[in-house]
């Protein structure tokens, strides 16, 4: 079990319910090492300045804010000591909303909130009162040394605490491309609903892989069982064409493929290759296979 990064509680009107918050993500990432081509001798990196080329010592590093082009301002730690917010160890709820009216790409990272002691009765009624209503809580809490903006959510038996982005952190999506409305016959419509119901399945999290991630640690496995001489080269995957010529065509082929079983090549299948394959690489590997590093979540 992880350990909880910040202890405290919900200040939920005059209800205090303690809870620990604990990382809900496990992102695992291979770790590659820059090494000289010559010998694999590791690479070390130094701060050097740029005025001179000389080495820095960490002591000697300050920071600074460039406020003009070659100007800077120096921030001592007292002055970001200054600014900081109060550490209050409390998810502060600030509102409750409707979870469909909070636009997705605000959410950013989760935490499961794990209830404390004295809190059962407390952590219940606010979970069970938010999954009743269909809605969220919308809180701030400093965790370290930073306020952030905060949603308490409903999941299962618990509450789970995803971090949120502020409004002007994200990118005015006027800026992009996006058509408005375009005209598209009854047909159309009607063949790319069908297509859609057609290719609908049960929402089940585990029939989906990192494809990439997969193809990369069996191609490590390859290169460690060669001596690190290249593999064989396998066929690239054959990209798809953005351009589409006939819309109604497309999606007719598209329909008859899934409707007569010809597409088996889904999240399930994918799944079981991927399995089959780790199994016989595992099965011939002789050599110690590339071990996942674990990126911890803040």
């Amino acid at each position: 079990m992880p350990r909880a990064i910040w202890k405290g509680a919900i200040g939920f009107g005059l209800v205090t319910i303690p809870v620990s918050l604990y990382p809900a993500l496990r992102r695992e990432e291979l770790s590659f090492h820059m090494l000289r081509e010559s010998d694999l001798s590791p690479i070390s990196f130094k701060r050097v300045a740029k005025n001179d080329g000389k080495e820095v010592p960490w002591d000697k590093i300050v920071k600074g804010y460039e406020y003009e082009k070659g100007k800077y301002v120096v921030l001592k730690p007292e002055d970001f000591a200054r600014v900081d917010i109060e550490a209050t160890q409390t998810v502060d709820i600030l509102s409750f909303v409707d979870l469909d009216e909070v636009d997705p790409v605000l959410f950013n990272k989760p935490y499961f909130m794990e209830a404390g002691k004295g809190g059962d009765k407390a952590y219940a009624l606010l979970r069970d009162s938010l999954a009743k209503s269909n809605k969220i809580a919308i809180a701030k809490v400093v965790i370290k040394t930073r306020q952030y903006l905060a949603a308490v959510k409903p999941k299962r038996n618990g509450l789970v605490l995803e971090l949120m982005y502020f409004p002007d952190e994200l990118i005015d999506d006027k800026e992009f491309n996006m058509p408005g409305k375009k005209e598209v016959s009854a047909a159309e419509m009607k063949m790319a609903t069908q297509l859609i119901e057609s290719m609908t399945v049960k929402w089940d999290p585990t029939q989906y892989d990192d494809d990439y991630q997969n193809a990369l640690e069996k191609m490590i496995e390859e290169k460690i069982e060669r001596g690190g001489e290249e593999p064989e080269e396998a066929p690239k995957p054959k990209r798809r064409s953005a351009e589409v010529i006939d819309l109604a065509e497309v999606l007719k082929q598209s329909l008859a493929r899934a409707q007569g079983g010809a597409n088996k090549t889904g999240p399930a299948a994918k799944k079981s290759t991927t399995k089959t394959a780790k199994k016989s690489a595992k099965k011939s590997a002789g050599k110690k296979a590339p071990a996942r590093k674990r990126t911890k979540a803040a």
